[in-house]
Order: C-alpha cells, then structure tokens, then sequence
C-alpha cells in the first residue's frame, strides 16, 4: 500500500488548505533533489507535490477520503480525475443526458457517463448507486487524534524513546464494535429499507439530480435492534486509558508534531484505526535559550577577567568545555562555539552554541579589594568619592 497523502505531508486528516500548503512548503524545502542529500528525495518530493494538489483540490479530496489511497490512485490511473472522463461513453457527448431529464452523475441516460468519468468515481463511492450493498457501508479510516508530550530540551537534542498515556476511544471488547449483543432482535430500517442511505432528488436546469447520504434512523446500518449493548451503549466504543511509547528523533523542534500510524480512533466497518498525532512541547532550560537548531548562553564573567583574559568553563549539552576569553572584553560580547547546539532535524549537521559574555560587578569588596579599584579609578584621572556611591559610578563608567 502506497503511503497515505496526509501521512506524506504530517497533516491531520481536517488540516485546512493553509496547512496543508504550509507543510508542502516544509516538505519541499526538505527533499528539493537540488538542496536534499536524501537519496530518496527525488521521490519524496513527488509525493509532497502530488498530496498538496489532491488535498488542495476540494473535489479530488472529498473522493479521496470516501474511496481511500488505493481505490483513489486505481480510479484516477483509469482518467477518473482528468476532467475529460465524461464524454468518452458509447453515447457520446455528455453520456446521453437523456434531455432535462437526464442525471447528470450518469446512469439515467443513454451510455452513462463512460469509462472512468464521474459516473465511475460516485459508483464506487456508492457502490453502483443504489445503496451500500446490504445496509453497510464500506471500510472507513477512524479519525485522526491528538495528545501532547513534553520533553527536556537535553532528550529534543539527543533523542528519546517517550512513554505516554493517552485516553482514546477503543472498540467495544464485548459488542466487537457492532453496538449491539449477539442476541438482539434485527428488523430492516423502515426510513432507508435497509440500504443504509436515504436520496433526495432535485429538478435543476441541468436536469434531475440525486443526493445521497447516510440513514439518520439506523446510522447507515440498513438495521435496527432491539437492544444497545450495555457496555458501550450502543456507540461500538468505549474509551481507555492506553500507554504507548513513541521515539523521539533528535532535533526535534518545540511545537512539531509527531505521527503514529493507527494508533487513533478505531474505523468503521474493518476500516483501519486512524492515527495519533503528537505535539512536542520542550520545557525551557535554565541554561540556554534555543533559536532554531542554534543555542544561546550567558556566561558571567569577572572585571579582572574581562580585563586581562582568561578561559572559563562553559556548559554545553555534552557537558562542559573551556572557552577562551581574550583581553578586553566588552560585556555583551558573543563568542561562537561551532557544533556545540542542537542536530538539525533529520538532515546532517548540528547547529551552534552562542555565548555571551555578561560581566558582573561585585556586590561585596574586601578592603584590598576596594584599595585596588580606589587606585584603578585613580589612575585613569577619574575622581571618585568612594563614600558617595563609588561603585554605582564605577558601573557607569564600565
């Protein structure tokens, strides 16, 4: 099976089109062939490109959701969605409308629609038209959900196996998500006579035009029953506490979403579970600020060694290293620490470690101390007078 569309692009299955261009854009950026050292990137991009324009596409995306990956990618090898399917019919033109009176979907008129046109797509929707054969419908994809996860930002660098709890709907284990037991009494839905859907058809200029949705009575079922089961009350599902475990890669960013297949909403019909979308949450770090896949860091330095020079240690995220800090530093000054931040997110390289240099003025002086600035302030020609606020002017003048 090939790759779901939304997988592709790390959507959600109600991703509006903003998101869904925005994470094509991400996608491109990522596995360009003219900027990607993937060797699968020429590929990759292919699929983001054709995702963004099925899922763009409000007609290609309705039928895309209702048929599925596969049934959609067979309909549209066979001309389903090249805007030309109608007409190619034995009737020709239009498929033989059959005049005002003529359904435009096909089947109403002479030839239908032919091969592959429209006609094709809403009898696989539909199953030739006329009901969903028995009262139930085909295989549906559960729905997407979602749950948040915070880590460190040490576990966002190096990567981690998280484990999680999340509460989420689950198939009745005593019903087997039928909504019913085994010994309740059936009778054919009188609304929907057992097709599961109702149609209403209106007279347009076009001619007369059907619209089928599913039984409110029976659910699409085609059935009713006599009895709810009592563990779910009739719904299929109940809902558990589940606890799973998810790898973290390194890089990752604050706000990112993680996706794991089938771990979502259970589908309908033996349909497949959806998935479980994860959002990435990273606690701030007392040592340094992330901006990207670069870190920043304050590093408190003394007069004296912003004055002569002098290597201090500095934290990193690999534990600490020395930094050399020349003659003359200024405070605020930044010193570039390279491959000392964060890995970049699925691509090769690591980003960098900013220090800025903040020198600190002592609170408390001893009297060699204050002697030793008294004397400094001297001999630059600034007259000070230590007892009226010497070292609020001191600060003034650094």
């Amino acid at each position: 099976m090939s790759e779901d569309f939304y997988s592709v692009l790390g959507v959600s299955r109600d991703a509006d089109d903003e998101e869904i261009k925005q994470a094509y854009r991400e996608k491109a950026a990522e596995y360009h062939p003219d900027v990607s050292d993937d060797p699968n990137a020429d590929e990759k991009f292919k699929q983001a490109k054709k995702a963004k324009e099925v899922l763009t596409d409000d007609q290609k995306r309705q039928a895309y959701d209702q048929m599925g990956h596969d049934r959609f990618e067979q309909a549209e090898k066979r001309g389903g969605f090249d805007g030309g399917g109608a007409g190619r019919g034995a009737g020709g033109g239009m498929g033989g409308m059959g005049g005002a009176g003529g359904d435009p979907f096909g089947g109403m008129g002479g030839g239908g629609m032919g091969g592959g046109g429209l006609g094709d797509i809403f009898e696989q929707f539909f199953n030739g038209g006329g009901g969903r054969g028995g009262g139930q419908s085909g295989p549906r994809q559960g729905s997407d959900l979602r749950t948040g996860l915070t880590i460190e930002l040490e576990e966002a660098a190096a990567g981690a196996e998280k484990q999680f709890t999340v509460a989420r709907p689950e198939t009745c284990p005593d019903c087997g998500g039928s909504g019913h037991p085994e010994s309740a009494d059936a009778e054919t839905c009188p609304q929907c006579e057992g097709r599961g859907q109702t149609t209403q058809v209106q007279q347009t200029s076009l001619g007369r035009v059907q619209q089928t949705q599913t039984c409110r009575r029976c659910g699409g079922d085609g059935t009713l029953y006599s009895e709810d089961c009592s563990t779910c009350g009739g719904d299929g599902h109940v809902r558990n506490e589940a606890t799973l475990s998810v790898e973290v890669p390194p890089g990752i960013r604050d706000g990112q979403t993680l996706r794991m297949e089938r771990e979502g909403a259970p589908g309908e019909n033996g349909g497949p579970n959806g998935d479980l979308l994860i959002e990435i949450s990273i606690r701030k770090h007392p040592e340094f600020d992330r901006e990207g896949d670069d870190l920043a860091h304050r590093a408190a330095i003394s007069f004296p060694q912003a004055t002569f020079g002098a290597t201090i240690e500095v934290p990193t995220l690999d534990g600490t290293v020395e930094m050399d800090v020349p003659a003359g530093t200024q405070s605020g000054e930044t010193f570039r620490l390279e491959g000392k931040g964060m890995p970049r997110l699925r691509r090769r390289g690591t980003g960098d470690l900013f220090v800025r240099a903040q020198v600190v003025t002592p609170e408390e002086l001893n009297d060699e101390q204050r002697d030793a600035l008294e004397a400094f302030a001297e001999a630059g020609g600034e007259e000070i007078e230590v007892e009226e606020g010497f070292f609020e002017k001191l600060k003034h003048s650094l």
